[in-house]
């Protein structure tokens, strides 16, 4: 079957390396060829695309599953894109914690194949829709991305302050405690200088007491 210009002509879902479901509507090498990627995909979530005969091979690596979606050169890169953010919406909402953890080769193709193919053809038959809901979604992504960057800065400000208070606090503290060790240092200067003058005062009375002594015994002889 020919491919219109600006075609998806193949989808598929794969769980590591295994294809758990597939739909195109045209003949080809495409399927054998999205294989062989799909065993050269690099490991984490990522965003891949291959160009072979005139065709992209696009896929979305997300959490050990691999989206793909084959389409014709001028489909271009972002319709296949935004259609495999889709696919990966529409899969996760239907069988995240469910059987496609164990679902064998082609299980789910009867099932998940029917909204493949619906997918496919809306995103042909509408790419300029699909295009601007693609650059509104890319929007909200960048400015959640910001805004949670702004909310790390005030958490890490925050934890900042938080600092500066418990630092604050410790030197109140250790002020705190400076003022108790002068007060109690004075405290014991004043009472060492009091005893001194006590003593002093107690040997000039016994001095006075003495002389007096000595006096009145000089008067009475």
């Amino acid at each position: 079957m020919a491919q219109p210009e600006g075609t998806l002509i193949y989808a598929m879902v794969a769980r590591g390396t295994v294809v758990v479901a597939e739909h195109t509507s045209y003949t080809g090498n495409f399927r054998d060829i999205a294989a062989q990627c799909l065993h050269r995909l690099p490991a984490g979530n990522n965003r891949f695309t291959y160009t072979c005969d005139a065709h992209t091979f696009n896929f979305l690596a997300h959490e050990g599953y691999a989206y793909c979606v084959v389409a014709t050169e001028s489909a271009g890169r972002q319709i296949p894109l935004a259609f495999l953010e889709m696919i990966k919406e529409d899969f996760n909402k239907r069988y995240a914690g469910g059987k496609a953890a164990t679902a064998t080769a082609n299980s789910l193709s009867r099932d998940f194949g029917p909204r493949l193919r619906e997918q496919m053809q809306y995103c042909t038959d509408h790419p300029e829709e699909v295009s601007r809901l693609s650059k509104v979604k890319a929007q909200v992504s960048e400015v959640k991305g910001i805004m949670m960057e702004n909310i790390e800065k005030v958490i890490d400000r925050g934890q900042q302050i938080d600092g500066l208070v418990s630092r604050t606090e410790q030197l109140h503290d250790q002020a705190s405690d400076f003022r108790q060790q002068g007060t109690r240092v004075r405290r014991k200067m004043w009472l060492q200088n009091m005893k001194m003058k006590l003593i002093v005062l107690g040997i000039i009375i016994a001095l006075i007491l003495i002389i007096v002594l000595s006096i009145c015994h000089g008067i009475c002889k």
